[in-house]
């Protein structure tokens, strides 16, 4: 599907053409060769691959399958991995495909053989003759058997349409940004899977590397970048994401294919005591912990919709998003998140922040962050406009009252009018880390003019938020900023893009536009949509997980903004 809001320059651009595009940064390295809704990754080692299952929770070591598979020539010379493309991966005179999503077809030189080392440290060989099928089952492992010349042909064809017709939808954008934007499409293909638990539901995740399930938070991110090639598929990541509230109408932190994670009971037992209120003065330090992500789902609505309306379906959605928004100003009789009963909601523990690491929650909790109250005054105002489209009988002005009081609180508790920053409050106690948080309230349309000066003011301070390769998540200056770990210091896609938005609605476009510049040049620069950036050089942070799912669905929304 081609957006109609780019340019002509891109939309030149062929399904195949973006595909060969895509093809060059499949490295089997950070990038592996996969299918959607398949669990196989193909790796690369040495001159062969290698090739893992991806599950919820464990690890690429411990789903190993195979852990050498070769192509060995008649001479006994090892065939080196010669190109990669989405359908195939072609050795000298052989290629290897998928044949079904648990299923490896190769087929070629009919000369060749395949050396394959099983986890288990045994190694057999097989002639190739007209060709092998590697099944993997739960249950045995890979399973290999011949198959005729043809069943090959027909698995490399299939496959082959299978990604001309995904790469149909890449949204086409300016012709600089092209080729990144066909790599993050592959990286969102890729990256779907099937949750069989859930009637074969498709879960974009947020890598096959390492985070199998769909995270609340990466499902509004990855839906705003896939509404542009596939808005079914971006609705469906929020049916998802706002198809298991609690009774009391709290989102899930995590749907995965063993049920969801909403409170620390969900946990096993033995990681739950480190998920305590351990220390908070408001709170049941024995209660269950509830785990959510920041209220984003308005948001997200509102942007799918945006593409394509389907409106019985919006009135669906927006019920529950409105009942998750009163969760967060319920006391702590009901289960809720304003826990001191103030008017301004906390986060119960750091991972509902969606920024676990940040210096913020160092320190006692529950943490009442500038970002959730911006978050929450947004949401009731987002909220408000979608029930006057969506829900006709729905009153909108108790949501806009809450977050004209929502608004107010923020200012008068969180801000220091003397370092002219927003500051978090630990448990009452004052938080001094400067990081992206107190930036995100540019999002509040209405702040003073002070305030937003001041904001607007620390973005363009090269000593703490102006570096080199974008905006990092801690300031250069405060005392905790690493330009490698997560979330103190590096460089995110979907802070900036966060950030961006705030600029807009600062009534300052040019800021926000070359923000966006400097964001998708970031990801270009960096070889990919990784995890986070080291902010200093502009590269994957050591362990930042590749082939990122919001990063790549960020990356292609901003590259629509950034065409039209």
């Amino acid at each position: 599907m081609t957006d109609p809001r780019c340019g002509a320059a891109g939309a030149r651009r062929g399904a195949e053409d973006l595909a060969r595009a895509a093809g060059r940064r499949l490295d089997l390295e950070t990038a592996p060769f996969t299918i959607p809704r398949s669990r196989l990754l193909v790796f690369r080692e040495g001159d062969g691959v290698r090739v893992h299952t991806s599950e919820y929770e464990r690890d690429l070591d411990r789903c190993r399958v195979l852990d050498l598979l070769e192509v060995v020539d008649g001479t006994g010379r090892v065939l080196p991995v010669a190109d990669v493309q989405p359908h195939r991966i072609r050795f000298d005179g052989v290629t290897l495909t998928f044949d079904g999503l648990r299923a490896l077809s190769i087929g070629g030189d009919a000369t060749a053989r395949m050396r394959l080392r099983f986890p288990d440290g045994s190694v057999v060989a097989h002639p190739l003759g007209p060709g092998l099928r590697i099944d993997v089952a739960a249950d045995r492992g890979a399973v290999v058997a011949a198959q005729p010349a043809s069943s090959h042909e027909r698995a490399l064809a299939a496959l082959e349409r299978e990604w001309a017709d995904w790469f149909e939808r890449c949204p086409r954008v300016r012709d600089d940004l092209q080729d990144m934007a066909a790599f993050c499409w592959w990286v969102l293909g890729a990256n779907i899977v099937e949750l069989p638990a859930l009637e074969g539901a498709r879960a974009v995740v947020p890598s096959k590397i390492g985070y199998v399930g769909l995270w609340q938070w990466d499902a509004y991110f990855i839906a705003v970048g896939l509404r542009h090639g596939d808005p079914e598929l971006a609705r469906e990541q929020l049916d998802l994401a706002f198809r298991f509230p609690r009774e009391n109408g709290q989102l899930p932190d995590v749907v995965h294919e063993e049920g969801v994670l909403a409170t620390s009971d969900d946990l096993p037992e033995s990681d739950r005591a480190t998920l305590r209120r351990a220390g908070s003065q408001v709170a049941d330090p024995s209660a269950p912990v509830p785990l959510t992500k920041p209220p984003l789902a308005a948001w997200a609505l509102r942007k799918v919709l945006e593409v394509e309306d389907a409106p019985q379906w919006a009135a669906a959605q927006l019920e529950r998003v409105i009942r998750s928004q009163d969760w967060w100003f319920a006391g702590p009789e009901e289960n809720g998140s304003d826990l001191d009963r103030d008017g301004l909601p906390e986060y119960g523990h750091p991972y509902s922040s969606g920024l676990d690491d940040s210096p913020v929650f160092d320190g006692p909790i529950p943490t009442t962050a500038p970002d959730l109250a911006a978050y929450l005054v947004q949401q009731d105002r987002e909220i408000a406009a979608l029930a006057a489209r969506y829900l006709p009988g729905r009153d909108p002005a108790p949501h806009l009252a809450r977050a004209e009081r929502t608004a107010a609180l923020l200012t008068a508790r969180l801000w220091d009018p003397v370092e002219r920053r927003f500051i978090a409050r630990g448990a009452g106690e004052r938080i001094d880390s400067d990081t992206v948080l107190g930036l995100l309230p540019l999002r509040v349309e209405g702040l003073a003019a002070e305030v937003r000066a001041a904001l607007v003011a620390a973005l363009d301070d090269p000593a703490r938020y102006a570096l080199p390769w974008g905006l990092p998540t801690v300031s250069a200056t405060d005392p905790d900023f690493s330009a490698e770990r997560m979330w103190r210091g590096p460089i995110w896609i979907n802070t900036s893009a966060l950030v961006a938005e705030g600029l807009d609605t600062a009534g300052e476009p040019e800021r926000a536009r070359a923000m966006r510049e400097r964001t998708v040049r970031l990801v270009i620069h960096g070889g990919g949509p990784h995890e986070y950036y080291n902010p200093l050089t502009g590269l994957k942070a050591e362990r930042a997980t590749t082939a990122f799912g919001w990063s790549a669905a960020l990356f292609i929304d901003l590259a629509v903004e950034l065409s039209r």
